[in-house]
């Protein structure tokens, strides 16, 4: 009889032992499920410390509080960041709002839509081969500067504001004109001036840090800070994607705002460590000292929301530059509904 009890309390065990380890594995499971993320590849114009919030959403959870996993792909270009959009490569774009003009005027019928405003300010450096201390823009007459791409905003911009200090750009640097070069493909201009070529550059951080570490290059001044507040770098996608994952850019918008208080609010040691896995090859230490400059020269959006005031700017650069005649209709190439829901509801 004995035996008889032991072995039907050893089953019920075992029933009971199954029971709790099938529950288990269920409910495992049903948490993977729950926890399964909507894959979004952003495609950035280029890799750097100027797009801080963005990382730090990333690194703070913040993607993933809103059900996303993101995946960037650095495109080393405008161009080719549009290109990645449109083809489906990237589902978002993280570029100058520029391009979605260029677009847009070409006709076509699935242009880009800017959602989220990320900087709101150039963000390149003047860098000289020598220390400046006293740097004027009048001492870039009849020198030669490394600009970037025809038609980007980074050599608008820099055009701009050296207009703005009364110089004239040109090839004759005998009679004081500054040449403002094209030639030279942005992501290689760092290598071209080290190697050389030109007197001074443009370039973002880290690469302005790493050339002053380096003793190849000296940063002189700010562009951004010295050419005013414009819309320089937004997130966009496609209208066609748009209308069909409103759900997913809005979560997305709200990460990207996420991102935007948190950098705020956080030390600049805060902000570097936050952003170190994305630049394992700096030291926390430079980290910091690009996080201080950008903070320095007010280069973050407080807000997604892209203002039309902050759009026209942009296009009086644009038509400075010569390279814009007809602008873009600000209802059209911006929606600001996923931006303002994310400032009213996110806390």
């Amino acid at each position: 009889m004995f035996k008889k009890v032991v072995a039907l309390a050893s089953s019920l065990a075992l029933s009971m032992l199954c029971f709790t380890g099938c529950a288990q594995t269920t409910n495992e499971q049903q948490k993977t499920e729950d926890k399964k993320l909507d894959k979004v590849t952003i495609a950035e114009v280029t890799h750097s410390v100027f797009y801080a919030p963005q990382y730090a959403a990333v690194t703070k959870g913040f993607f993933e509080e809103e059900g996303i996993d993101i995946d960037i792909l650095n495109t080393q270009g405008a161009d080719k960041t549009m290109a990645a959009l449109i083809s489906g490569e990237a589902q978002v774009g993280l570029m100058g709002p520029e391009a979605s003009i260029y677009v847009y005027n070409q006709g076509s019928d699935n242009y880009a839509i800017n959602f989220a405003q990320l900087t709101k300010r150039d963000g390149s450096f003047l860098i000289a081969r020598d220390k400046m201390p006293d740097f004027k823009y009048e001492d870039l007459k009849g020198k030669e500067i490394l600009g970037g791409r025809k038609g980007g905003v980074p050599l608008m911009t820099l055009e701009y504001v050296l207009k703005q200090h009364g110089l004239k750009i040109g090839e004759n640097t005998a009679a004081g004109e500054v040449n403002v070069r094209t030639d030279v493909q942005f992501g290689v201009m760092t290598g071209a001036f080290v190697g050389g070529e030109a007197d001074f550059t443009t370039a973002f951080e880290p690469t302005g840090t790493q050339l002053e570490k380096d003793g190849t290059g000296h940063i002189v001044a700010s562009i951004g800070q010295d050419s005013g507040e414009i819309p320089y770098t937004a997130y966009s996608t496609t209208k066609s994607f748009m209308n069909e994952n409103k759900d997913l850019i809005q979560r997305f918008t709200n990460a990207v705002y996420k991102g935007q208080l948190w950098v705020q609010s956080a030390s600049d040691e805060e902000v570097a460590k936050a952003m170190q896995p994305f630049f394992n090859d700096m030291s926390l230490d430079d980290l910091v000292s690009v996080v201080k400059r950008y903070k320095e020269v007010d280069a973050w959006s407080k807000d997604p929301v892209l203002k039309e005031e902050s759009l026209n700017k942009l296009m009086e650069v644009m038509k400075e530059a010569k390279e814009l005649d007809k602008e873009a209709p600000y209802k059209d190439i911006v929606n600001t509904d996923f931006a303002n829901n994310a400032v009213k509801n996110v806390k």
